[in-house]
């Protein structure tokens, strides 16, 4: 069995407290016709330099899509990655998705998230049909060239079938409590 889910496989479950003082479940979102949950942090470069291209694709595809931002990591390792400081990035930054913390990392290890960011784009049957980066330079954003994302969503979005549906996230690994921070579990390795 691979660590992180894998295409065809059904979203996982949550209930997680978000920035906004609310709770969510996955059925939260299920007026969506397409949910994007995406592993990311406060403090990462790969994020931080990638966070205005996940805004453009969020407000691009707003009309069908919502977007779930989930931060797994531990703040023994990452003080700057708490809920505290989570929503006041949101209150600076105002980003259009849900922001929830994930503290136990149990919603990281049933995704199997790798890195952050890694994105997991799931239909209106919430099957996952891409999984993996969002462009090919996250820590420059601005420089990318290749938009796995913005291809997967267009193709969704047109009914078409998505040309690459996995490629390897790119970012800083998920900060596992209780291990040094570049730590992964065993079992978790490349999508591709």
């Amino acid at each position: 069995m691979s660590f992180t889910l894998q295409i065809g496989d059904a979203a996982k479950d949550f209930s997680l407290p978000a920035t906004d003082g609310k709770t969510y479940s996955l059925n939260d979102f299920s007026d969506a016709e397409i949910l994007v949950v995406f592993f990311t942090c406060n403090h990462c470069p790969f994020v931080v330099g990638s966070d205005e291209n996940t805004r453009k694709s969020a407000e691009r595809f707003a009309a069908k899509t919502k977007f779930v931002g989930i931060n797994s990591n531990s703040v023994n390792t990452k003080p700057g990655d708490s809920f505290p400081k989570m929503i006041e990035r949101m209150d600076e930054y105002k980003f259009s998705w849900t922001y929830l913390h994930d503290e136990s990392q149990e919603v990281a290890l049933a995704y199997g998230a790798l890195r952050t960011p890694h994105f997991y784009v799931f239909d209106k049957d919430r099957k996952l049909v891409y999984t993996g980066r969002g462009i090919d330079n996250p820590r420059n954003g601005e420089q990318a060239t290749v938009f796995d994302l913005d291809n997967a969503l267009e193709a969704l979005v047109n009914e078409q079938e998505i040309e690459v549906k996995q490629t390897n996230p790119i970012g800083c690994n998920v900060k596992w409590d209780g291990h040094e921070q570049h730590w992964m579990p065993p079992e978790a390795c490349d999508l591709v």
